[in-house]
């Protein structure tokens, strides 16, 4: 049975914003008190977190669809809807998050290390939101925007700064044991250690984590065995130990031939090249295997590797080994460069960004693109003429009717707004006048509406043209 999980596909589900209320306000004598629609709740984020307890995604590999709840609709009264509950989905330390083409979208390493995999559509805005000097009785709602949607991929690399590697039983295991408080599975067959372990060592003033990188096999780079599985864990560390077997039972094996093999998996795997290496000559406590230790170590030493013999069963060389690994590992984080206190960077959008573009494709349909135009139109409940013409109003102040002349569109012609696989197109009619009837212009009632004298039409203009830049981009509901 499956007890370690390192990689796992993982599809999440942020909430749906709530839709907003259209209501009237109705009391006895008051039969048009005036709108009163809720604005709608905020849909949960999918949140990844790091969480020091959690030591392998065995969780999500067996539980691979996640969702957070969505946000309730407004209601009548301004009453808005309660916002969706965030789902927090807590990680191991040292998780890389990817999407589905292999980009890395974040590399969670600390503790409490948090990162939005999908975002919570925000709420619509009920008509009492919507109300303005010229839209005094709106008889339309927005609706709430769907939450972000997709797969990705989390990868475990340990955080460790010394990775054990080398053949299968080479003895990775039971130094791991000695050297710290780990306790893992040891024996004399090949493949005993199926994960990775990690201990934490104290040499004098320097306490460090030492990870058993589950044994290499030539081809591990190619997916040879459970090499290229674990080799993503041996990235994060500091500092490499080659574990040699001096008394391996297979004769076509020595030392030597051992590390050059490994050494190729991991020029092959990449990005090792500049780890400090020692090598450790493993069960000197075995006769031949003293001998042959003292046989291969000049020639060790002579391309340059610091060789240390030991034995973890006799608990032999131990002590010498922790402190040179201890020096090693000080050094490494001396050599990081330091973290610079954080700065907030500002930047403007350009003065002639309209925030939107227009494009006219080979079979003559105009495409609209833009973070605002598309969420415009995620909100519009195309079902009511008045919310239509709302939308056709905001495009119209964004510059949308403006760039589309431009680009040569005519009456009658095709215009989509949104990406291929999800776009509204329709028959684009230049200063189209909607909604229903009764209400003249779009969201005027003539029963709110007296006769004014001509200083009250002088400032209910003026009022008309405040509303016209106003935007309600970033409300965000109560």
């Amino acid at each position: 049975m499956t007890t370690f999980v390192d990689r796992v596909e993982l599809h999440v589900a942020a909430g749906n914003g709530g839709h907003g209320c259209a209501s009237v306000h109705r009391e006895k004598f008051k039969p048009l008190g005036g709108p009163d629609g809720g604005n709608g709740g905020r849909g949960g984020d999918v949140i990844l977190t790091v969480d020091q307890s959690v030591t392998t995604l065995l969780e999500y590999h067996h539980s691979p669809h996640r969702k957070a709840t969505n946000g309730k609709p407004g209601e009548g009264g301004n009453r808005s809807g309660k916002d969706g509950q965030d789902l927090v989905l807590p990680v191991p330390d040292g998780t890389v998050v990817l999407d589905a083409a292999g980009n890395v979208l974040a590399d969670l390493v600390g503790h409490g290390t948090s990162y939005v995999a999908a975002q919570g559509g925000r709420g619509g805005l009920g008509n009492a939101a919507l109300a303005s000097a010229r839209r005094k009785a709106p008889g339309f709602a927005l609706l709430g925007e769907p939450g972000d949607l997709g797969d990705i991929v989390l990868e475990l690399k340990t955080v460790a700064d010394v990775a054990l590697v080398g053949y299968p039983s080479a003895g990775k295991s039971s130094l791991i044991s000695v050297l710290s408080a780990a306790k893992p599975k040891i024996a004399d067959y090949p493949f005993t250690t199926l994960v990775p372990n990690l201990g934490v060592v104290t040499a004098g003033s320097t306490v460090y984590t030492i990870a058993d990188v589950p044994g290499l096999i030539p081809g591990a780079s190619q997916g040879k065995g459970l090499g290229l599985e674990f080799l993503r864990h041996v990235e994060r560390c500091s500092v490499l130990v080659h574990v040699l077997d001096t008394a391996t039972l297979e004769s076509e094996r020595d030392p030597v031939t051992d590390l050059d093999i490994i050494e190729e998996e991991l020029r092959q795997y990449g990005g090792l090249d500049n780890r400090p290496r020692i090598v450790v000559l493993n069960k000197i406590d075995v006769p031949d295997g003293k001998d042959l230790a003292e046989m291969v170590r000049p020639d060790l030493e002579a391309r340059g590797y610091r060789v240390f013999e030991a034995s973890a069963v006799a608990h032999m060389g131990l002590k010498e080994l922790s402190f040179a690994l201890a020096d090693l590992v000080a050094k490494a984080r001396a050599a990081r460069p330091k973290e610079e206190a954080t700065r907030i960077v500002i930047r403007p959008k350009a003065v002639d960004d309209a925030g939107f573009t227009v494009t006219l494709e080979e079979d003559g349909l105009f495409r609209v693109r833009g973070e605002k135009p598309e969420r415009w139109v995620r909100q519009t409940d195309f079902n009511n003429d008045e919310a239509v013409g709302y939308l056709a109003d905001r495009l119209n102040r964004l510059g949308v009717e403006t760039e589309l002349m431009k680009a040569g569109a005519r009456s009658g012609d095709g215009v989509a707004i949104g990406p291929e696989d999800n776009a509204v197109v329709f028959d684009w009619e230049p200063s189209v006048t909607a909604g229903a009837e009764m209400l003249g212009r779009r969201g005027e009632d003539h029963r709110f509406e007296a006769p004014r004298p001509a200083a009250q039409r002088r400032r209910d203009r003026d009022a008309e043209r405040d509303d016209a830049s106003r935007e309600f981009d970033d409300f965000e509901p109560f």
